[in-house]
């Protein structure tokens, strides 16, 4: 006979585990650094981790809200909604897609724009929020950029786009490519006109938005290590067989190579921004 034997009890059969956390929700760790810091702190630093200074991503509307001064923002045609013209599907339908989208967001599409006031200034926005399948840029998308221009034209005053994308939407094929050329012809409307046109470029922004619109500004700014490039680094090295530097496509990296204008920590971001829109000075009709 061994010296121990095993005591079955069926009861504890249908119990399940379960993991006893208190703290969950309330602490966070740093995907840059790994310190553990609390929400509270977090989101009152504006998202920016304070050991490291990494900056996480906003949603367009606190976004917004940490820029426009209070109660001045008026969002213009939120009622504009992604369709799916080509009846597009991979391993899931595009519209089951948009749905999903709908239901982690509460957003009909990646971008808003409208009028608010920086510091007693009126300007024109365009914002694009991640969460809403990567921030990639479909029909709604470049019509609410482009719309945040003319409404720029309509009122003489600047404009502010906020980029933060993958890219083109590879699900409205060529109609998303299109959006490329509708936006920077807008963007061109701006230039002849004398308005100002601001571009801040966030993590990440990338593809055809980083090959029209978001590097077009007459001033392009950019928040701390954010990712800015056509292509992603690993698909640039596989095509010409080298490493690519240290902190390449990184927004250090390009306003060392003169691409961007300079690089503004979040805290600093209403400021430097209304700071860029009193140079430009008063628009004339």
């Amino acid at each position: 006979m061994g010296w121990f034997h095993q005591v079955k009890n069926p009861k504890l059969k249908n119990i399940k585990k379960t993991s006893i956390n208190p703290a969950a929700g309330l602490w966070k760790k740093c995907t840059n650094c790994s310190e553990i810091m609390q929400l509270d702190k977090l989101e009152e630093n504006l998202n920016v981790c304070p050991s490291c200074d990494h900056h996480y991503r906003l949603s367009a509307f606190d976004r917004i809200s940490m820029l426009v001064d209070e109660n001045t923002f008026e969002e213009h045609a939120p009622e504009l909604e992604t369709m799916n013209p080509l009846k597009f599907n991979d391993k899931m339908s595009y519209d089951q897609r948009l749905t999903n989208a709908y239901q982690a967001t509460g957003l009909k599409d990646g971008t808003i724009c409208g009028l608010g006031e920086i510091d007693g200034v009126k300007v024109a926005m365009a914002v694009m929020d991640f969460r809403f399948m990567g921030g990639s840029m479909g029909v709604v998308t470049g019509e609410k950029i482009a719309l945040a221009m003319d409404l720029g034209l309509e009122h003489k005053c600047p404009v502010i786009v906020i980029s933060c994308s993958g890219g083109a939407r590879m699900q409205e094929g060529i109609l998303s490519l299109m959006q490329m050329g509708k936006t920077s012809a807008t963007r061109s409307r701006l230039k002849k006109a004398g308005i100002p046109y601001i571009s801040l470029l966030t993590d990440p922004t990338t593809g055809g938005c980083a090959a029209s619109f978001a590097m077009l500004g007459d001033v392009n700014v950019a928040e701390p290590r954010a990712l800015i490039g056509f292509a992603g680094p690993r698909v640039i090295e596989q095509s010409i067989r080298q490493t690519l530097p240290a902190g390449f496509q990184r927004s250090e990296f390009l306003k060392d190579h003169g691409f961007i204008d300079r690089i503004i920590h979040r805290k600093d971001m209403k400021k430097e921004l209304s700071f860029f829109i009193k140079m430009f000075g008063p628009q004339k009709a």
